[in-house]
């Protein structure tokens, strides 16, 4: 970082360190919270925020705001981090430790550290309201996190008119990725009846097996879009075929698949299951179908928010952000319900990985870039 821009950040390069250290500290595997919403707390409190803490079930989450008109600016995060695996780390995932400038720990990148920076870019005061959706819950099934607080905060006045989500979205240098929407995801469990029978008279029996591939097949032959504008195109994977039969003289009773959708916005999970019921029906007219969607597609259209945003990444880094769809899913999926949402953070480059780990550098010009954009959407 620079001597100028160390100097704008003025006590905040040290608080943000300070902070991702205490929350790296919290061992957060989810949906445990072991005080990392308290750090989070105790943070905003100082700042004048007004902190609700929302248990659903078993998930801690905390939401905060300090001022009361619009325009209503809310940043989007999660406390909760992933195992640390089996694997041996160099410095304990939970310790915070920092080495020749680069801070370890799990969450470093995703994304305690992006919390950190936030808070640590709050001015003394804002215009309009500025608040913060932070849950225990993204890392895991995503049920009692974003999504019920989000209802919390229709029910008591706290709808934002824009949002961004701290996810670690840059690839090479901070900044280069800003995400204006996700694929949607569904998985779907298939299983298809016939009737058992001896595999040499195979007219009395209904090879369940036969009936399977063929609908397949026919899932497969063809893509389910090219692609749009902002989107690639959308992929359907087998990712597993069942069929419980040890016997090689034995015509099985049933056979199971398992597939994975990744949707643009050209489809959505309502048709998609449609469209599997249609082809199972034709094929294999015995069948189960169970789908569970994890997010319907979402895109925020190039507009005054996202204009505002890309301004203030190249006010902060000097780096023209790409706008981009592409990866998983995100709890951004839960907030464009409410309002347009983007998502904005550090590199990604160990997130999940043993020795996840982040620049202090990096952390600093965050919490510039998350000044920046304060400004910007609050002016």
């Amino acid at each position: 970082m620079t001597e100028p821009a160390a100097a704008a950040l003025g006590p905040a390069a040290h608080d943000v360190l300070a902070l991702a250290q205490a929350l790296i500290r919290c061992a957060s595997v989810t949906p445990a919270d072991d005080g990392a919403l308290d750090v989070v707390q105790r943070a905003l409190e100082a700042r004048g925020f007004t902190c609700w803490r929302l248990p659903f079930n078993e998930v801690d989450n905390l939401f905060a705001r300090r001022g009361t008109t619009a325009p209503h600016f809310c940043f989007a995060g999660h406390t909760d981090v992933v195992p640390p695996g089996a694997a041996p780390w160099t410095h304990p995932p939970f310790a915070g430790d920092v080495e020749n400038g680069t801070l370890f720990g799990r969450g470093a990148q995703d994304m305690k550290g992006a919390i950190a920076a936030f808070i640590a870019a709050i001015p003394q005061s804002n215009p309009g309201s500025l608040s913060l959706l932070i849950t225990g819950d993204e890392e895991g099934p995503s049920v009692d996190g974003t999504r019920r607080v989000l209802e919390w905060m229709e029910a008591h006045g706290h709808v934002p008119d824009m949002c961004l989500v701290g996810e670690p979205t840059s690839k090479a240098v901070l900044g280069d990725t800003l995400k204006i929407g996700r694929r949607g995801s569904m998985n779907a469990w298939i299983t298809v009846h016939g009737r058992q029978g001896h595999s040499a008279y195979p007219q009395k029996a209904d090879n369940p097996v036969h009936r399977l591939l063929a609908a397949l097949a026919a899932l497969t032959a063809s893509p389910l879009d090219s692609g749009s504008q902002w989107f690639e195109a959308s992929t359907l994977q087998v990712t597993g075929v069942q069929v419980d039969n040890t016997a090689t003289n034995v015509i099985p009773g049933q056979a199971s698949a398992f597939l994975n959708i990744r949707f643009n916005e050209l489809h959505d999970s309502t048709a998609l299951t449609a469209h599997l019921r249609a082809v199972l029906t034709r094929h294999a007219p015995q069948h189960d179908l169970r789908v569970v969607v994890s997010g319907e597609s979402f895109l925020t259209q190039p507009g005054p928010f996202v204009d505002a945003l890309v301004r203030a990444t190249q006010a902060a880094t000097g780096v023209t952000p790409r706008l981009d769809t592409g990866g998983g899913t995100s709890d951004a999926r839960f907030i464009t319900r409410l309002c347009p949402v983007a998502e904005l953070g550090g590199v990604g480059s160990t997130m999940h990985q043993v020795d996840e780990c982040v620049p202090v550098a990096e952390l600093q010009a965050l919490t510039i870039l998350y000044a920046s954009i304060i400004k910007e959407l609050l002016a």
